[in-house]
Order: C-alpha cells, then sequence, then structure tokens
C-alpha cells in the first residue's frame, strides 16, 4: 500500500448524526445488522451495491451487501458514488491519506487513486468529498468486514452518459492488477409514497437482476439531470459505471439482496426513501439464461 507523505485526514462528516459517534455504540450496530443477514451464497464478489442513507434507515439493507464479503480477500475497495453538495463535470478523487470514522482511519492506496488521475475527465477535488455522506456511510461497514483494507474514493458529479462510460472504462484499466472489490453507493427513489416509491424502485431492481447496466442508464437519461435521483437512483451513475467494469472483469450476474425503504423503520409511508443491496459476481459459474451483460453504447 502506499500513501502520500503529507497524509491528509479527511475527518468524518456525519458520525454523531447519520450514525453514532462513539466507537462501541456504532461497532455494536454495525455488527446488529450483521448478524440479521443469513449466510451468504459461495462465490466470488466482484461489486456491491449498497444504500448510505443513515445507519438506522438503510443500515439493516446495507448489511446484506457487505455481509456478503466478510472475511473476503481484497487488495483494494474502490467506492463510487454521487456528489450530493458541490457541482462539478466528471469525477472527483481523494487521492491521499485517510477517511476517518469513529472506527479509524480508512486508508487510501494512493498509487491506483493517482492512477485514476491519469485521466481527463478525473481531477483531484478534496473539497468535494468535505460534506459527502454517499462513500462515509460505507466506510463502518468496510471497518468491520474488511478490517484494514484500502479505498479509493471517487465521486461522480454530472452523471452523464459519457462521464459514466469513461469511469467504467477506467476503473478496469486502472484496477487491473489490484484484487478489486466495487462499491456503488446509491439510494433508490426519493419521496414518493411507498406504493409509487416500490413501482419506480421496481425498474432498477429489474435492471439490476438482469444485470443490464445499457437499460438502467437509458432509464436514467429519461428525466433531467437534476430529477434522475429522485425518480430513479441518486448514484444511477455509479451503478452502471460499477457493473460495467464488473462484466469486462470477469463478472456473470447480479444478485438482489435485499430492498426496503424508510417507511419500514419511520413508519411514515407517506414518503419514503427506497434502498437496495445487491452483489455482482460469480457464483456458480454460469450466467443465468435471460440476464444480459451492460453493453454501452456512446
Amino acid at each position: 500500500m502506499s500513501t502520500r507523505p503529507d497524509e491528509p485526514v479527511r475527518s468524518a462528516a456525519v458520525a454523531g448524526t447519520w450514525y453514532p459517534a462513539g466507537p462501541s455504540a456504532l461497532r455494536a450496530e454495525i455488527d446488529r445488522y450483521l448478524k440479521l443477514v443469513p449466510e451468504p451464497q459461495s462465490g466470488q464478489v466482484d461489486a456491491l451495491i449498497a444504500p448510505h442513507a443513515g445507519l438506522m434507515y438503510s443500515g439493516s439493507v446495507a448489511a446484506h451487501a457487505y455481509r456478503a464479503v466478510m472475511g473476503c480477500d481484497y487488495d483494494v475497495v474502490v467506492l463510487v458514488g454521487p456528489s450530493h453538495y458541490e457541482a462539478f463535470e466528471g469525477v472527483a478523487v481523494y487521492a491521499g491519506g485517510s477517511f476517518e470514522t469513529p472506527l479509524g482511519r480508512a486508508v487510501i492506496e494512493a498509487g491506483l487513486a493517482e492512477r485514476f488521475l491519469t485521466t481527463p475527465f478525473v481531477i483531484e477535488h478534496p473539497t468535494a468529498h468535505t460534506r459527502e455522506h454517499a462513500l462515509e456511510m460505507q466506510l463502518p461497514f468496510l471497518q468491520r468486514v474488511l478490517p484494514g483494507v484500502a479505498i479509493v474514493p471517487l465521486l461522480i458529479g454530472a452523471q452523464e452518459r459519457a462521464t459514466v462510460l469513461e469511469l467504467g472504462a477506467a476503473l478496469v484499466e486502472m484496477c487491473s492488477d489490484f484484487k478489486t472489490l466495487l462499491v456503488a453507493s446509491t439510494d433508490l427513489s426519493h419521496y414518493f409514497d411507498a406504493k409509487r416509491a416500490a413501482a419506480l424502485d421496481q425498474t432498477v431492481i429489474d435492471c439490476v437482476a438482469r444485470f443490464d447496466a445499457e437499460t438502467l442508464l437509458t432509464e436514467l437519461e429519461r428525466y433531467p439531470r437534476h430529477e434522475r435521483g429522485r425518480y430513479v437512483a441518486c448514484g444511477g451513475g455509479a451503478v452502471v459505471a460499477v457493473m460495467r467494469a464488473a462484466a469486462t472483469m470477469g463478472a456473470m450476474e447480479a444478485r438482489v439482496l435485499r430492498y426496503a425503504d424508510s417507511g419500514d423503520v419511520s413508519g411514515d409511508k407517506s414518503a419514503v426513501v427506497g434502498y437496495l443491496a445487491a452483489v455482482v459476481g460469480r457464483f456458480d459459474g454460469v450466467r443465468p439464461e435471460g440476464t444480459a451483460f451492460p453493453k454501452l453504447t456512446k
């Protein structure tokens, strides 16, 4: 693992609000969610899709994804998510140092992070990461199931087709000599009643289950840029890029593990957010009939 000599630390932005600030309380909550998940199926997991809401709302869903890689062997985890607070074109990487949570520091694999900076659409933009929760919410789970693993944090700005396609290709090229777990961070539809949300979210679920990134990207493009997160998925571009990269790396299928909405916890079904957990990889060596590799076009 390589790190920069100055080792900047990105401090936790939502500890104490979105998840417990105390290490013991946080560890206990993460472990409680993980223990409720059934034993995962055998196979090679190349990528995860996991939500990023407050832990009490989406933690039980995220646990289904992270339980599937507990104790596995990876060199690095590349985290891909949407930028909620800063608008920019392309992809922002935090290229060195570490991300801090109450459970410690997740060290950035600076050598790999800096590879991404050789592509014209990736920029080093630390302030885009300062307040962002989409990647931070993945870290406590990673620190429990893959302790000590290095990370590379990537935020997508404008989730346009060209950027998503370029990122998918770059993930393959840059990570070729690392044993890499890709993580796409996304929530699904936002603030519709539960019935409408379930209908909207089913489109995303079906695309993931079919391993069909092209249809998911087309669905995102049905809506204006500012509405894609509300009607489809705030990290839809991350999911498409990660599915595309995983397929090129050899993944055979995607499997949906869990779906829920915020109303399952709050009791308020009038305006919910949808959450999805899924794994992408090679589970029985045969691509199930009817599934499609994510063939993308410009």
